[in-house]
């Protein structure tokens, strides 16, 4: 039975994160079915070209990240989907592209509205004299690069760091591991959100405004209100 699985070809050291990418993003798009056992060893070395010794790196690898799960005597099994680990920052960038973009969109929003509020009010009240001064250094790029020329590339990246510092500054250490978790899926989403809604310069003028003056408060509200506004964007017209 074909799973339409190609040879791939590389550097040794990178085919078993080819090999597990490939695997992931049939898993992800359902195309290798939650608790279906998948091809065994032999076959799927002779489909990818690869040898055992890559074949099991990537199986390793996506064990690690809970979508597979290999027992003696059973095989390789797809784990169900609650034990998928979708804040790994490789799994995200797997993710990238693949069917149903719009609803990963829209669950990735729920999950900032439900801790970057709570992040830019603990900042407010927690960001070291360093930390803010990095953050004021990244939002006067912002307002430079949008009365520049209007490149939403540029200001793109400095919302996803501005975003980044934001969870650094919380000073609190369960945050923190956002600040890159995210990462992939940050760039991803603020680039589309900007395309849609443009940059919302005082929307996140709100929210630096009230971190520099430590309101938490205010700096809460300010992110909720950002939030609201990406989610209007992304409504069908």
């Amino acid at each position: 039975m074909s799973n339409g699985f190609t040879p791939i070809k590389g550097a040794a050291r990178s085919l078993h994160l080819q090999v597990a990418r490939e695997i992931a993003r049939r898993i992800l798009s359902g195309s290798l079915v939650q608790g279906s056992i998948i091809p065994g060893e032999l076959e799927l070395c002779q489909q990818f070209g690869v040898s055992r010794t890559a074949l099991r790196e990537a199986i390793k690898l996506l064990n690690s990240k809970g979508l597979l799960e290999s027992r003696p005597k059973i095989g390789t099994r797809v784990r169900d989907r609650e034990y998928w680990n979708f804040l790994d920052p490789q799994l995200l960038d797997w993710m990238l592209g693949l069917e149903n973009t719009e609803f990963a969109y829209r669950e990735f929003l729920a999950l900032r509205r439900a801790i970057e509020p709570e992040a830019a009010a603990l900042a407010a009240r927690n960001a070291t004299a360093e930390l803010r001064m990095r953050l004021s250094e990244v939002f006067q790029a912002m307002m430079a690069s949008v009365s520049s020329d209007g490149d939403l590339s540029a200001w793109a990246d400095l919302d996803m760091e501005f975003h980044r510092l934001i969870f650094l500054s919380t000073e609190n250490r369960f945050y923190i591991p956002f600040a890159n978790v995210l990462r992939v899926m940050f760039v991803s989403f603020i680039d589309r959100a900007s395309q849609q809604s443009g940059p919302l310069i005082e929307e996140h003028k709100a929210i630096y405004d009230a971190i520099m003056a430590g309101n938490a408060e205010k700096a809460r509200q300010a992110n909720l209100l950002l939030l609201d506004k990406y989610n209007q964007g992304m409504q069908p017209s």
